[in-house]
């Protein structure tokens, strides 16, 4: 049974009043609430264990590396790694992407080569491949979508070429909820010879991931997206395409061997973790990815479904709200504009009646373009949301329409 009195007293932040109204959190789609075992978990190492990893002999140092190896064996088994040393603790997913298009990019692609992103990419999986093609002479190609906002795979089919050495696409969209086939275009890609990068920002925390089974050469993600902190995140490589890469950074414990004449570079995944790592934050990611499996995707899944179908039967119902995003496949988001008021406005608005909700354009401004809006209201739901915060949305929705008639 999913016991959500229970789920919501995980997350000690829920418990709390907005300008005297209950809180209603509908922005998971921007970064999930963390429970009191990641905040614990995080806690405790800057109380007990607060050391530096893979350098010191002393206990604390040790204790550390231990727990920061562990959270890496339990990210590799959650999303079935083929081995650890393709598991790259990163400070998230955009800084995952551009370490892909700088080392793997930089090497491989070259003047008149092709880059296949999509129209609902996150800019950060827009702007490093613009910067890259500029850079040497390549061309950024982009897959169409529809009214729906789904991708339109004729147009993949026939952009996809010999000239393509990359395809980035987007697992879940966050500005739209659609979940992209992304099985059926790596296989594509793959048959031309090109490699496949997913981002899984959004669709880590609600979908079971399998690079194994998807066979993606690069899977990206961030914690804080999953119930863990901020600023920490993970690269997923190939071990075969990460051993051919250079290293990103230069630094600390990403070399074994320094001289002011040559340095050797150290071993997967350390090669591309130069520094001192978010420490604290590989950690609680690990134990936020313990928390999801606590949980189970079969249960996660129901759940949002139910949501998400209970407030799209709102949204269908609400005399001048415009759904934007209303793909066959998608999952979490419920993104609209409603007449005459402006999605800045709107969140202002049910702020003041408790309700966090996200107005802008979602570092997908490409998507707003395609649709021909400035910006637009999102309602992104997780496990601890209630009927009764989605009922609450829409009474705030009323009541910013009677401001603005």
């Amino acid at each position: 049974m999913f016991d959500i009195e229970k789920i919501r007293g995980d997350f000690p932040i829920l418990n709390q009043e907005i300008y005297g109204k209950p809180l209603a959190y509908l922005d998971n789609a921007a970064t999930t609430q963390k429970p009191q075992c990641v905040i614990d978990t995080v806690s405790r190492y800057y109380e007990h264990d607060n050391a530096n990893v893979h350098r010191g002999v002393h206990a604390l140092s040790e204790r550390a590396t231990a727990d920061y190896e562990a959270a890496r064996k339990t990210v590799a088994s959650f999303f079935n790694a083929r081995s650890e040393r393709e598991v790259i603790f990163t400070r998230g997913t955009t800084e995952a992407i551009n370490l892909i298009a700088s080392s793997w990019g930089g090497v491989h692609i070259k003047a008149g080569d092709e880059v296949l992103i999509t129209h609902m990419e996150h800019h950060s999986n827009i702007v490093p491949w613009q910067m890259l093609c500029d850079r040497v002479g390549a061309t950024l190609k982009v897959v169409p979508i529809n009214d729906h906002g789904e991708l339109i795979m004729d147009a993949f089919d026939t952009l996809l070429s010999e000239r393509t050495k990359l395809v980035g696409v987007v697992h879940m969209s966050n500005a739209l909820g659609t979940i992209n086939p992304v099985e059926y275009m790596i296989e594509k890609a793959h048959a031309t010879g090109a490699v496949v990068l997913v981002d899984g920002a959004q669709a880590a925390a609600h979908l079971a991931v399998d690079v194994q089974e998807l066979d993606a050469d690069f899977y990206v993600t961030s914690a804080h997206k999953m119930y863990g902190p901020t600023g920490v995140g993970v690269l997923i490589g190939r071990e075969t395409i990460l051993e051919t890469m250079p290293p990103y950074q230069g630094g600390g414990d990403m070399i074994s061997m320094v001289t002011f004449e040559k340095t050797e570079y150290n071993n997967l995944p350390y090669k591309f973790e130069a520094g001192t790592p978010h420490i604290a934050g590989v950690i609680g990611f690990g134990k936020a990815i313990e928390y999801i499996q606590s949980i189970g995707f079969d249960a996660i899944g129901k759940r949002e479904k139910e949501l998400l179908a209970y407030a799209t039967a709102k949204a269908e119902a609400f005399d001048g709200l415009r759904q934007i995003g209303t793909a066959k496949e998608k999952a979490c988001v419920l993104s609209f504009v409603l007449d005459s008021v402006h999605p800045h406005d709107l969140g202002t608005i049910v702020d003041r009646e408790g309700v966090a909700i996200r107005a802008g354009h979602h570092c997908a401004m490409p998507v707003m373009q395609f649709f021909n809006v400035p910006a637009t209201a999102r309602a992104s739901f997780s496990i601890y949301n209630t009927e009764a915060e989605v009922d609450t949305l829409f009474s705030a929705l009323k009541k910013a329409q009677a401001i603005f008639a």
